[in-house]
């Protein structure tokens, strides 16, 4: 494309091919063509903004197979809400409180093996993050003892593609919530594929499940909130609106969310829902193949492709430097990076220790950009 990256670069900000994927720092997603003309739609026209939410909700949660949704500034907001919601509840003077906590239950229970980046987003609406179990393992007295009167929900974070499992399970961990009186909240960020994974975990008994929409072919800054009618009613109370709408000073005030955005999350549910995956999968493999094949033939990197199909980032590849390589991946990532435009890429994200080799995911490319990606990696090595 000629304009290629011209808006960015008319004020003086460098256009970069994302071969990394959905990730927040390079811009997280784009919004597929029929969100973008939804978006356009909308914007011809304002609505009451709490109606919207609440029949925008309505139409996820059916599309969904859930008893209620709420769409979010973001995944993490959708945390933050469902914090608030659960520790304040159906008070307001609680909720003008947070995130001071006195007289709150405000703890929520975390495995140590799930410790991860986001949790922080838990604190944000004044929660105690308290871990239990080891770094090893977690089991079922671990969560049981880790109760005090002063806990309030346990959080679970969802990743199917890398099943721990000498973590404690979210069967075992709703089972023991409920039997306390718990809430239990799910992170599934990124759980959006296969399509029974959106909502699976509000069906096996959780009160809300966290999903950014980005993955769906919605803006980068959407995310919503699926759960029973009560948790998702109580997590409206804490949002922008209900802090406009109902004049109660929440913590949800900055985590606005545009009315263009929210139709736009409406129609990237749907169109995912109904979408052909097995032809969005076969053009992320073909799309891996062509890099593949530009760069098997160099004699310093083994390449695999990356064969899992589940969540937000199907096939793609890994580069591995050999014994005959006189590079490390840090290199790679720096002379991609140096070139032009500049190719963004990473050692493995869950590269464990001493591993050194990267991987490349087709999510943020354009069509066409596989093709530059393996010819700059051929030119590199």
């Amino acid at each position: 494309m000629s304009n290629w990256g011209e808006i960015y670069k008319s004020i003086g900000v460098q256009p970069i091919i994302n071969a990394i994927g959905s990730v927040t720092m390079l811009g997280g997603s784009t919004s597929v063509q029929e969100v973008k003309e939804a978006m356009d739609a909308a914007d011809s026209s304002y609505v009451p903004m709490m109606e919207l939410e609440e029949k925008a909700g309505y139409q996820i949660a059916k599309f969904t197979n859930v008893p209620a949704a709420y769409v979010t500034s973001g995944a993490g907001s959708a945390l933050t809400l469902a914090t608030a919601a659960f520790m304040a509840g159906d008070n307001d003077d609680f909720t003008e409180q947070l995130p001071d906590t006195t007289g709150m239950k405000n703890e929520i229970l975390i495995q140590r093996k799930q410790h991860y980046w986001y949790d922080r987003c838990l604190e944000l609406a004044g929660a105690k993050l308290v871990t239990f179990g080891s770094e090893d393992e977690t089991t079922k007295a671990d969560l049981e003892k880790a109760i005090t009167d002063k806990t309030v929900a346990v959080h679970y974070y969802a990743e199917e593609q890398r099943i721990d499992p000498k973590a404690l399970s979210l069967e075992d961990t709703i089972e023991i919530a409920k039997k306390n009186n718990l809430y239990v909240l799910v992170d599934a960020a990124g759980q959006i594929y296969p399509l029974e994974n959106i909502g699976k975990y509000v069906r096996m008994g959780a009160d809300i499940q966290c999903v950014a929409a980005k993955y769906l072919g919605a803006p980068h800054s959407v995310g919503f909130a699926l759960g029973t009618k009560e948790a998702i009613r109580k997590l409206s109370l804490q949002s922008f609106i209900g802090y406009e709408g109902r004049r109660i000073r929440g913590v949800g005030r900055p985590q606005k969310v545009d009315r263009q955005e929210i139709i736009g999350c409406v129609v990237a549910v749907e169109r995912w829902m109904s979408l052909n995956h097995e032809e969005r999968l076969s053009k992320a493999e073909t799309m891996t193949q062509t890099i593949i094949d530009k760069i098997k033939h160099i004699p310093t990197i083994d390449v695999t492709m990356i064969e899992n199909i589940l969540g937000v980032q199907p096939f793609g590849l890994t580069i591995t430097p050999n014994s005959k390589a006189d590079f490390t991946v840090e290199d790679l990532v720096e002379k991609l990076k140096s070139g032009n435009p500049p190719i963004w890429t990473r050692k493995a994200f869950f590269a464990k220790e001493g591993e050194d080799y990267m991987e490349i995911h087709m999510f943020g490319l354009n069509p066409g950009e596989e093709k530059i990606v393996g010819d700059r990696i051929v030119e590199a090595l």
